[in-house]
């Protein structure tokens, strides 16, 4: 896929799925606060953070306020204006991640819902580390194929393999899902290590069978994740660090 085409591609997932009229968005905004409850302790120390991908903001403005300098890369203008809106100073740069070269080293890099989206995860990760400090860290999150609503979908026979993408998936650009093993493959290949892992979301079923779930349970099913086997959990969290 040529840049203009990724921009194109971009701009079509802005627009049909990044605004007020998508139903579900409130099941995956809920997802992404309790995302930060991990998150922002990891980057109490971290002077310099790279964000790939703005998305709605919410990991944005969440991890404002510690001193930390945040600078985030975007390939979609559309993306970027909204993201000026919401922050007149943010620091921003238009790129694709595939072409991104910094001129600085960043103590963190955020790589959050990203590798599902991108052509060749494996380089890009291997690109990464040329963005960060000799100690510092990339967090991954990505979805898990292996996630409870998945099996069950395989179960009732709604779909043949737990990495079969769903309407869903591809209305917000996914290639691919992950399951811990494969991603955790992906990191390996790159030249990086785990240093931590977990999972986050109790999903039971598709967001589509979900909106009339109430807030008091949508809570629950976020906040029981730290008691549960990560492998059944909606999204994989990872801490790497290049060796």
């Amino acid at each position: 896929m040529n840049t203009d085409e990724y921009v194109k591609k971009l701009n079509v997932i802005e627009r049909t799925y990044h605004n007020a009229d998508v139903p579900d968005m409130f099941i995956e905004k809920l997802a992404q606060e309790y995302t930060l409850e991990w998150l922002v302790p990891k980057l109490a120390n971290k002077q310099r953070i790279l964000e790939l991908g703005y998305g709605d903001g919410i990991i944005n403005k969440g991890i404002r306020g510690n001193g930390s300098r945040i600078k985030v890369v975007e390939g979609s203008p559309r993306v970027i204006e909204r993201a000026k809106q919401d922050f007149p100073i943010i620091d921003i740069d238009e790129c694709l991640f595939e072409n991104y070269l910094p001129d600085e080293k960043y103590d963190c890099v955020l790589a959050m819902h990203v590798l599902e989206h991108v052509d060749d995860p494996i380089a890009l990760l291997a690109r990464m580390q040329n963005w960060v400090t000799p100690d510092g860290d990339v967090i991954l999150i990505a979805p898990n194929k292996c996630s409870l609503h998945r099996q069950l979908a395989v179960e009732m026979g709604l779909q043949a393999e737990l990495d079969d993408l769903s309407a869903r998936d591809l209305v917000v650009g996914h290639q691919r899902v992950y399951s811990h093993s494969t991603l955790r493959s992906d990191v390996e290949a790159a030249g990086a290590i785990v240093v931590e892992e977990t999972g986050f979301f109790l999903k039971s079923l598709p967001n589509s069978m979900m909106l009339e779930y109430s807030q008091n349970l949508l809570r629950a099913m976020n906040s029981v994740s730290t008691k549960l086997p990560p492998e059944l959990l909606a999204n994989i969290g990872m801490v790497v660090r290049f060796a």
